[in-house]
């Protein structure tokens, strides 16, 4: 008998592929919040310091005098809680969860496409992490949530148009109702809303022209006359021209700079054409596994190689933040533990905080060289001035509250008011004993969400000096405060000013009389150097002289015989490396080196004494 052949089911397609592009964008997701959390956790907290939501009535008021107040007013909520970074991120990923979930309803991306859902998530992504100094100067709020919300609420929009019966005039008249009602809540969102239900409703009419043709004769009289109607009628302190990108940053600081609005533009286009082109990815299988597997492979690819490529990661600024961190919480050791890793030139901001430390620890004199000097640009197209990204702070700490309050006000006049701000504006109140504006002040930060404990921790200051003189955070200011107070100008310049102020003024203060020293070194005088070294000197004849402060001594009584220092009881340390400096400069003359030549071979022997700063580090850039 012939065996019977053995008949085999067809292969049937594994349930679980279909969902993989769905596990690839959870994989993406993923990857975006470990990436932020490890890189950007310092830029996270910046972000909502410069950031304030109230909960009050007012504020939401405030925000709805402009179109696309909503987006800000939720931006600036969400914002909060990057006070704890982990929660700000998830809330994040979570709203970009929600416009990849919105963005396949509304234009019905099958699931084996999901990975092209994460194209204006990348692009969102670098909204955020491209910004560098822009945090200080842009003047939008709620930044890194405006444009996902308003994403949002546009893909809604074209949901609900899609949800429509076809024909008629259902779909002319909801773009215009909608856009009318939506417009003022989000601003150019509901136009673009507006844009792409009518690409949409075009590309997928089968009807007679007159279906295709009023969907856009309704999108583009919304796009016209929505913001017109309502700059006439409601918005009539947003200028007219900023009635088509209200809710959109605006990248200019004396000039503009264009190349920050390109993921925004690639944004619109990436909506346009899922709006184009969307419904002829359910048309069946267009493309075989393969090629269908190799295009996302692509896409993916594409994507994460742009963020990274888009993605601003200067050390220096991002130093910056940390110090900055470290600085308001008052913690001096974790600033120069920070300090102490710097592979690159330093920006100036690291050397004024950096010292700050130094001096709050008491050791600027002695160990103020090690760390390494230096004067370099901020890595950023943008004219940064040091008033704006930690000048405020640096007064306020040296004991100037009044230039300090001077910055704070004219900064939250011009970029908008912020947490940060407050909270400095009414430690100066309170150290100046100007009791009715600090409580002001502390005040509106009671109605934010993770300041309003600080804000009720201060308030014993404002009846109880004696607790103020003796906190260890207001000590070291009230010091510093003891001088004549007069009226001038900084000319935005704050090293200088801040040094020239520490060796004209008079003081009878020894911590002041310590930074007025520090200041003579900076500042590179000898007839400046001579009395306020023998006034610090006649203060402090039971405590060691700063090492720093002899080897200036030294170095100025051999280069001008006008101070006899024979006597002076020097270090023999200090005498012997100044020694060693002269002759190996002078063999180094003798080699013909250049000046950048004999830094780079002097350093590692005398990088860090005076000498070495006082002969060749030069023309150091203040901004």
């Amino acid at each position: 008998m012939k065996e019977k052949r053995k008949e085999t089911a067809p292969s049937q397609p594994v349930p679980w592929l279909k969902y993989c592009p769905l596990l690839v964008c959870a994989a993406a997701l993923a990857a975006v919040f470990i990436s932020l959390l490890t890189t950007e956790r310092e830029l996270l907290w910046k972000v909502q310091e410069l950031n304030l939501h109230l909960d009050t009535p007012l504020f939401f008021r405030q925000q709805m005098v402009v179109p696309g107040g909503l987006l800000t007013w939720l931006g600036t909520w969400f914002t909060e809680y990057f006070y704890h970074p982990a929660l700000g991120v998830s809330v994040l990923c979570g709203c970009w969860a929600l416009l990849m979930w919105l963005t396949a309803r509304a234009f019905r991306v099958p699931l084996k496409w999901a990975v092209l859902l994460l194209v204006p998530v990348a692009l969102l992504l670098l909204t955020c992490v491209d910004m560098g100094y822009w945090i200080y100067y842009l003047k939008l709020r709620g930044h890194f949530f405006v444009a996902t919300l308003g994403l949002c609420a546009a893909c809604a929009q074209v949901w609900a148009c899609r949800c429509l019966p076809p024909g008629g005039w259902w779909k002319p008249l909801f773009i215009l109702l909608s856009t009318l009602v939506v417009y003022p809540l989000t601003g150019a969102y509901a136009l673009l809303a507006a844009l792409l239900m009518a690409l949409q409703a075009v590309s997928q009419a089968a009807g007679n022209r007159s279906s295709r043709l009023w969907p856009l004769v309704a999108a583009v009289l919304a796009v016209v006359a929505v913001p017109l109607l309502a700059y006439r009628l409601v918005f009539y302190q947003t200028s007219l021209g900023n009635m088509w990108v209200a809710a959109l940053p605006v990248y200019s600081i004396v000039e503009d700079h264009n190349v920050y609005y390109l993921p925004y533009v690639l944004l619109a286009v990436s909506y346009i054409l899922l709006a184009l082109f969307a419904h002829r990815l359910c048309s069946g299988d267009v493309l075989k596994p393969l090629r269908w597997g190799a295009v996302n492979t692509l896409v993916l690819a594409v994507l994460a190689a742009g963020t990274c490529y888009g993605w601003y990661t200067d050390g220096n600024f991002h130093k910056e933040l940390r110090m900055q961190q470290y600085m308001e919480e008052q913690d001096w050791e974790g600033l120069l533990s920070e300090a102490a890793v710097q592979p690159d030139e330093p920006t100036r901001a690291i050397v004024l905080m950096r010292n700050l430390a130094l001096s709050r620890l008491g050791r600027q004199g002695d160990t103020m060289y090690h760390y390494r000097q230096g004067a370099k640009e901020s890595n950023t197209p943008l004219p940064v001035n040091m008033s704006q990204v930690v000048g405020r702070n640096i007064y306020y700490y040296y004991g100037l509250p009044n230039y300090c309050y001077r910055w704070c006000l004219e900064d939250g006049v011009e970029f908008g008011w912020r947490a940060e701000q407050l909270k400095y504006m009414a430690r100066c109140a309170i150290v100046n004993g100007e009791t009715a504006v600090a409580r002001k002040y502390l005040n509106l930060l009671k109605h934010t969400r993770y300041h309003a404990q600080w804000a009720t921790q201060q308030e014993r200051y404002l009846t109880d000096r004696q607790a103020l003189s003796s906190d260890p955070h207001y000590s070291p200011i009230l010091h510093l405060m003891d001088y004549e107070d007069k009226l001038s100008s900084d000319q935005s310049v704050v090293e200088q000013f801040l040094m020239h102020h520490f060796v004209q003024d008079y003081s009878t203060d020894t911590l002041f009389h310590e930074q007025s020293m520090n200041a003579a070194l900076w500042m590179k005088d000898i007839q400046i150097f001579w009395p306020v070294f023998f006034q610090y000197a006649q203060e402090h004849t039971t405590t060691p002289m700063p090492l720093h402060y002899q080897e200036a001594a030294y170095l100025y009584g051999h280069l001008e015989q006008g101070v006899d220092i024979s006597r002076m009881p020097f270090d023999p340390k200090v005498k012997q490396s100044y020694d060693d400096f002269m002759q190996a400069a002078a063999n180094c003359n003798r080699m013909g080196m250049t000046e950048e030549q004999m830094k780079e071979s002097l350093y590692d022997r005398f990088g860090k004494t005076f000498y070495y700063e006082y002969f060749l580090i030069r023309n150091q850039k203040l901004y």
